[in-house]
């Protein structure tokens, strides 16, 4: 392309509106790389910080471990929420109150992906920290409940001995950190869904 036509085409209506256009497109990339990492940061702190204030009274008595998994996944819904929230900040504020299903379902899993590595990390810590012996112990609860609702021996023999290779991967910090995310990552792709399906929809908490 030559200069005149260059500048032209800049000069004219069609070479502006088009530069607004890509300046508005970067200014509102820039804006959901905010909201995500916001929303997801927030996720990520509730989840976190119930886990560390749950787990001590877990391992004190307090909490049992059945109780205990309903208040992990309890807090997993709660702090996931902020994916609901995300996403309707994103649609009020960036996109004049309109946004597809798409857009959203993206919006939503980035938040998810912060939420659940923060809280795989916050996992790690505690674990490396305070809970090394957590599959130990967490094995003798299970097979002491198999032999209180009259399991036999040899049943519980062969999950203990399923228990035990299931330690022994779960001691690689590998797979404990994978098998980590897949507790909490299925529970911020539903409430994605479920967010982008209602939020699509204009009429759906307006601004």
């Amino acid at each position: 392309m030559n200069r005149a036509l260059f500048f032209k085409i800049t000069l004219s209506g069609e070479g502006i509106s088009r530069f607004r256009r890509v300046i508005q497109a970067s200014k509102q990339k820039i804006t959901m790389k905010k909201i995500v990492i916001i929303y997801g940061l927030i996720a990520g702190i509730i989840v976190s910080v119930i886990m560390f204030i749950s787990l001590p009274l877990q391992e004190a008595g307090y909490i049992t471990y059945d109780y205990g998994m309903l208040v992990g996944y309890t807090s997993m819904v709660v702090a996931l929420s902020m994916v609901f929230f995300g996403i309707k900040t994103y649609r009020d504020q960036q996109l004049d109150g309109k946004i597809t299903f798409l857009q959203a379902l993206k919006t939503g899993l980035v938040i998810t992906a912060i939420a659940s590595v923060m809280y795989a990390i916050s996992w790690e810590v505690f674990y490396n920290t305070i809970a090394s012996d957590f599959m130990e112990r967490y094995t003798q609860h299970y097979l002491d409940k198999m032999a209180a609702n009259g399991a036999t021996a040899v049943e519980i023999d062969a999950q203990r001995a399923s228990f035990e290779s299931l330690g022994e991967m779960y001691k690689n910090p590998f797979i404990r950190f994978g098998m980590t995310l897949a507790e909490i990552l299925p529970v911020g792709v539903v409430i994605t869904l479920i967010s982008a399906a209602l939020l699509r929809k204009r009429e759906v908490l307006p601004a």
